[in-house]
Formats: structure tokens, C-alpha cells, sequence
């Protein structure tokens, strides 16, 4: 029996047998299944794998990472074995959420929403907090701001202000294109709509009270009914509702309207109709229920007060487990939004405590831990911890281990509590760790800062007494015995004293050489598929060129990425681009079959990156020696990469 197959039936006991398996796929590194019931995963069992380089559950997904070459094999074992029918990512992607419960389903919504918009929301929101370092009292300057004491700064400033407030002024058209796409409408509809609920025509709605006290609001008169004349800027729950009614009228009337004028008739009705609507009935009614909402928030954050700041630390770490803590997204949107009452979002801070405390933890793992292997993932997930990146520490490391992730959680809390004390807030969204310095408001940097390094060291000092209690369970537990039967490599690593670099590599991609650590994929970054580093090729020709002499050992169905072997036996995997295997080939040509030679500086794959740039999360190139993956690293010495023990 192959080792493939015995890996394939053993991934199938681990998970509960093959009548537990819904669908399974693969992606270039990752066995992907969706489960009729995940309590049935062993991930122990899993863990024990030699195969196995690492497994998590996200999005209705159980996904094991076995590395390129390897995984189609035992994908192919694993469907023949069970008879279950192979199913695009896409279609695991939706089978996954689809068995979600009406809260998770919500919630991914929510997320599907607001995820493309962050960015926009992150730029004005650190506009924003720029134009605060530029006027607030006594930050750089005792009893003056920077503005007085260099007035020539003043219409820098205020350029500067009118950046930041775009965003949140206009929020309704973002929200609103995202949202009709996703409920199934016409995104450019969408677009309209929010267009119209923030005319210059209309009072702006950060107006409304003081126009509705002087008697200045206008209204238009109706067949007799007076409807207000206001704008719905800053708002985030009336787009998202008026944006769904749009999207069912929309569908609802090309089912009726025959398709000879459907083109004419369908837009013009839906859109009227669903201003209509906004202006009288749904816009007044959600504003009001938003603002309550909003108001709830803040009194029970200013009342609640350390203690509220602890519950709420100690909490949101299991909330990321859920992935609940999307939900935060519109929620944190809107505080931002209306800034002005709200001084900014208390989530951001306590996320930011959080990511501090799991990657300490995560520090603190690496040095008591004895798994090797586990050491390699601790010290690269911790450092992407405290930068904002929390899952590879919290599920690659802390859960794993248990006592890193109990220390986390009581570390999050007395942070939380302490920056609950100032009240600190932040103005902007962003990487929430250490890079989140940027996204807070000027008058709460001290406290954040302090909160940070509050949250490490009682995290770090807390994982190493754990470690030594019975919170760990490798204090008691005997040493691994080599495994007997164990299914012997594919192929044995280079040995470690020599250069397994030809000497005629180059670089497969035209771009910026990051170290593995920058690469935003948790996976990757960590080094899980092997030694590597990446390559940003945004600005290049697109063109993926063999870095060496060898064969074509791989293509992925997805053309997405591609896998060598060199002459020297080196094996490299090229993964073009992040998420890209969702895009099912699309803007990638490749060049060469698999079993062809080719030799250093051929094309190998023609990507549009154009084309695929706003389709995936980044174009960043990861670029993986997939036999280097016990503790080694690549460095990038003149224009070569070098792979270091």
C-alpha cells in the first residue's frame, strides 16, 4: 500500500470515517473537506500524521496542509476510498458556510460586506488621526498644537481633514455597492442608491439636530405628507437594509417584466422605489434604531468600566474562535463614522491587546515546548501575532497546547481593563498589535502603549508557570517513540552542508523579494509548507519564469500554481498570487506541460495581473522548498536565496 493511501485512510478515521465526509477538494498545499459533523475531527489523530504539516477548522472547512505534489495524490486516494464526488474551492468554500447557523451565516455575511471596504475605512480613519497629531493640545507641543506653533501647517490640515472625512461622509455608496452585490443585486444599482441617500442637495446628517433646532430643516411635500430632506452620511444600518430591499425588488421584477424592456423598466422601478422607501419609511426608522444601537454600546462601555474592559478582554479571543468577531466590523464602522459623539471604537484597543497576548504566548511556547516542529510555527506566528496577524499563534500554537492560550486570555483581560480605565479608543481600523499605534487617538497613546506591555509580560510570565503545571500536556506525557511502519519520505531532504541552490537560479518573477514572514497568508507565513520566501510582483510583466534547470513536476488544475523539481532535486513550489486558486484559472496562461524539461529563464505561466489585482487579497508570490520544513529559513543574499539551519 502506497503511503498516499495510508495517509488517506488514516485522515479518514481521523475525521470521523468516510461517511462523515460531505465534499473534498484541494487547493495547491491543502486538503480541503467539509464534515456533517465536525465534533468527530481527532485532530490529535491528525497531528500524528506524517504526511499531516499542520491542520485547522475555518469556515465550515477542515483543511490539513500536506504541501504540494502530495496533496493531489492523497486527495485522489481519499475520494476513491469514499466515494465522495470532488467539488471545486468555490463549492466547498459555499458548502462550508451553507451548513452555518443563521447567526454564522449573519455573520459571514456581514463579513462578505465589509471586508472589501476596510481598506477605505483604514485610509480615512488614519487620515484622520494624522489631522489629530496636527491639533491637539499639548501632544507635541505643551499647551499649543502643532497648527499654532507652525501655522503655515494650517491648510495642510486641513486637506488633510477633508481626506479623512470622505470616506465616512460618502460610506453610504461603499456599503451600499458591496452589500447589493452580495444580497444579489446589481452592485452599480447599489451604487445609485447610495448616491442619493447623501446628495448635496440633502441637510447632511451631521447637521440633522442642530437644522431640526433653528427650524432650518426642509422637507418635501408629498400629496400632503411632509418627508425630511436629510442625508444619510456616517450610517451604516440604513444602506444595509435599504440596500437589501433593493436587491429583492430588483430580482423580484426581472421575473415579472418581460426581457424586451426589462433593461429600461427594471433599474428605473427599483431604484425609485427603493429611495422612496429609504426617504419616508426605512431610512428614518433604521437611523433611529442605529443611533439607539450605537448609544447602547457606548453607555454600556462607559459604564461597565475596568470590570467591563476585563469581560470583554477575556472574551474576545473565544469570540475569534467562533469567528464571530466579524460582527465587530459594522459595529467598529459605525463608532468611527460618527467619531464625533463617539470619540472613536473601544473594540479596536481590546482586539489590539488581544493579538499582543496571543503572540506572547506564543513566545512563551517556544521556549517550554519540546515538539520541534512546533517551535519552527511558534516563532514565526508570534511575531505575526504582535503585528496584527493572530491565527497562526492562537490555532496553530496556543490551542494546540492549551496553557499559552489560558495565559493569553487572563493577559488580554488585565490589559483590557487597564486601557478601559483611560478609555482609550482608537480612530482608524488597521493591523491591531503594535502597527495599531497609528489607528489611535493622540490623547490614549500612553495607555495603549502601556496596555501592550502589560498584556505580554503577563502573558509571557503566565505561559512559562503554566508550563510547568497541569495546564501542560506535555509535562507529564512520555517521550515520542519513533514510529514503527511509518511511510518513508517521497524523497530524503539535501543534506544540510550543501548548497541546494543551482547555480544558475534566478528569480521566477519580476518584483519585490519579502521574507516569508510578510507573506499574508497564515500558512506561508509560517514556513507550514516549507522553507520560503515571496516575491511582489505588482508593476512586473506578470510572466513566471523556471528559476532554474529541471522539470515541470506539477500543474494545478486552477493554473495557479505550478511545481519544479531542479536537476540537483530541489523541489520548488511557485503559488502565484493569495486566494487564487477561487479565480479557476482565470487570467493565467500556462506554457509547459508537466514532465517537460525546461531550463533557467523560461516562461513558464503568462498571469493578467491587472485582471486577477482587485479579485484576490494580494498578488504576493510565495516561492517554497517544500523538503525544507524543520526549522529552516530563507534569506535572500545578492539576488539569491539562501537556505539557512
Amino acid at each position: 500500500m502506497s503511503e498516499y493511501r495510508q495517509t488517506a485512510e488514516a485522515i479518514i478515521a481521523a475525521v470521523g470515517g468516510r461517511d462523515n465526509i460531505a465534499a473534498a477538494t484541494h487547493c495547491a498545499t491543502r486538503l480541503r473537506m467539509v464534515l456533517k459533523d465536525e465534533s468527530k475531527i481527532d485532530k490529535a489523530a491528525v497531528d500524528a500524521i506524517p504526511l499531516a504539516k499542520g491542520n485547522f477548522l475555518t469556515a465550515g472547512q477542515f483543511q490539513i496542509i500536506l504541501g504540494t505534489g502530495t496533496v493531489n495524490k492523497v486527495t485522489a486516494e481519499l475520494l476513491d476510498l469514499t466515494g465522495v464526488k470532488q467539488v471545486s474551492t468555490q463549492e466547498a468554500k459555499d458548502l462550508g458556510a451553507a451548513k452555518g447557523n443563521l447567526v454564522q451565516r449573519f455573520v459571514k455575511t456581514l463579513s462578505d460586506i465589509f471586508v472589501p471596504i476596510i481598506p477605505a475605512i483604514v485610509a480615512g480613519g488614519l487620515l484622520m488621526g494624522l489631522n489629530n497629531v496636527l491639533t491637539a493640545h499639548d501632544l507635541v507641543i505643551k499647551g499649543k498644537t502643532l497648527i499654532e506653533a507652525y501655522p503655515q501647517w494650517a491648510g495642510l490640515a486641513e486637506m488633510i481633514n477633508t481626506f479623512a472625512n470622505a470616506p465616512f461622509v460618502f460610506l453610504p455608496i461603499l456599503i451600499a455597492f458591496s452589500a447589493t452585490r452580495i444580497f444579489g443585486g446589481n452592485p452599480y444599482l447599489g451604487a445609485v442608491l447610495g448616491m442619493i441617500m447623501v446628495h448635496p442637495d440633502l441637510t447632511n446628517n451631521y447637521a440633522l439636530a442642530q437644522a431640526a433646532a433653528d427650524g432650518t430643516l426642509q422637507y418635501w411635500n408629498i400629496l400632503g405628507f411632509s418627508v425630511a430632506k436629510v442625508g444619510y452620511q456616517g450610517t451604516v444600518l440604513p444602506i444595509l437594509v435599504c440596500s437589501w430591499i433593493l436587491a429583492k425588488l430588483e430580482r423580484s421584477l426581472r421575473r415579472v417584466i418581460p426581457a424586451s424592456v426589462d433593461l429600461l423598466l427594471t433599474p428605473l422601478l427599483a431604484i425609485f422605489i427603493t429611495a422612496l422607501l429609504t426617504f419616508t419609511i426605512v431610512g428614518p426608522a433604521t437611523r433611529d434604531a442605529g443611533i439607539a444601537f450605537t448609544d447602547a454600546i457606548q453607555w454600556l462601555y462607559n459604564t461597565a468600566g475596568v470590570l467591563g474592559g476585563a469581560i470583554l478582554g477575556g472574551l474576545y479571543a473565544p469570540v475569534v474562535i467562533t469567528g464571530m468577531h466579524n460582527s465587530f466590523i459594522p459595529v467598529e464602522t459605525q463608532l468611527i463614522a460618527d467619531i464625533a459623539n463617539t470619540g472613536g471604537t473601544f473594540i479596536f484597543p481590546i482586539a489590539a491587546m488581544n493579538n499582543i497576548s496571543q503572540g506572547a504566548a506564543a513566545f512563551g511556547a517556544l521556549i517550554t515546548t519540546k515538539d520541534a516542529k512546533l517551535k519552527t510555527v511558534a516563532s514565526a506566528s508570534g511575531i505575526s501575532a504582535v503585528l496584527g496577524i493572530t491565527e497562526p499563534a492562537m490555532f496553530g500554537v496556543n490551542l494546540r497546547l492549551r496553557y499559552p492560550f489560558y495565559a493569553a486570555l487572563i493577559g488580554t483581560a488585565s490589559a483590557s481593563a487597564y486601557i478601559t480605565l483611560y478609555k482609550t479608543k482608537a480612530v482608524a481600523l488597521g493591523a491591531a498589535g503594535i502597527p495599531g499605534i497609528i489607528s489611535i487617538g493622540a490623547q490614549y497613546l500612553t495607555p495603549y502603549i502601556v496596555g501592550m506591555v502589560i498584556a505580554f509580560a503577563v502573558t509571557f510570565s503566565l505561559t512559562l508557570a503554566f508550563a510547568r503545571s497541569r495546564y501542560n500536556p506535555e509535562r507529564l506525557a512520555p517521550a515520542a517513540a519513533p514510529v514503527e511502519n511509518a511511510a518513508p519520505a517521497e524523497k530524503p531532504a539535501p543534506a544540510p552542508d550543501a548548497d541546494p541552490i543551482p547555480a544558475e537560479w534566478q528569480m521566477p518573477l519580476q518584483g519585490r523579494v519579502l521574507a516569508a514572514e510578510d507573506i499574508p497568508d497564515p500558512a506561508f507565513a509560517a514556513n507550514a509548507l516549507g522553507a520560503s520566501f515571496a516575491i511582489d510582483p505588482t508593476g512586473g510583466d506578470g510572466i513566471v519564469r523556471a528559476p532554474a534547470n529541471g522539470s515541470v513536476a506539477t500543474i494545478f488544475p486552477t493554473r495557479h500554481a505550478i511545481g519544479l523539481e531542479t536537476d540537483n532535486g530541489l523541489e520548488i513550489l511557485i503559488h502565484i498570487g493569495i486566494d487564487t486558486v477561487k479565480l479557476d484559472g482565470e487570467g493565467f496562461t500556462v506554457l509547459v506541460k508537466e514532465g517537460e524539461r525546461v531550463t533557467a529563464g523560461q516562461e513558464l505561466v503568462k498571469v493578467d495581473l491587472a485582471a486577477i489585482a482587485d479579485k484576490v487579497p494580494s498578488l504576493v508570490t510565495p516561492v517554497i522548498f517544500t523538503a525544507y520544513d524543520e526549522g529552516q529559513t530563507v534569506e535572500i543574499e545578492n539576488g539569491r536565496p539562501k537556505i539557512v539551519h
